[in-house]
């Protein structure tokens, strides 16, 4: 099953802000950590259902360390291995 990773930030007094490295311009926000998990998915699921091409190519967590802008954005962030939904109409 093919995974993305994703970086968790949270500062104070606001939600917890998802983006994708691999897939810029997909983010999304939550109240928990627990949410941003499970919302991380769900944004991805629908970025792809109407994504133009082919879905970019999810690098590997070894390979996105060797990126000096990975490095850089995860420094103060959870890193997760995020699968995107499947059924849009049932992951909301």
């Amino acid at each position: 099953m093919t995974h993305y990773i994703a970086l968790i930030h949270k500062e104070p007094d606001s939600g917890y802000g998802i983006s994708f490295p691999d897939v810029p311009g997909v983010t999304t926000i939550a109240d928990t950590l627990d949410e941003a998990l499970r919302e991380a998915g769900i944004a991805l699921g629908f970025a792809f259902e109407d994504w133009q091409g082919e879905k970019p190519e999810p690098r590997t967590l070894d390979a996105l360390r060797r990126d000096p802008d990975f490095r850089s954005w995860s420094e103060d962030a959870v890193v997760a291995a995020v699968t995107p939904a499947k059924d849009m109409a049932h992951a909301a």
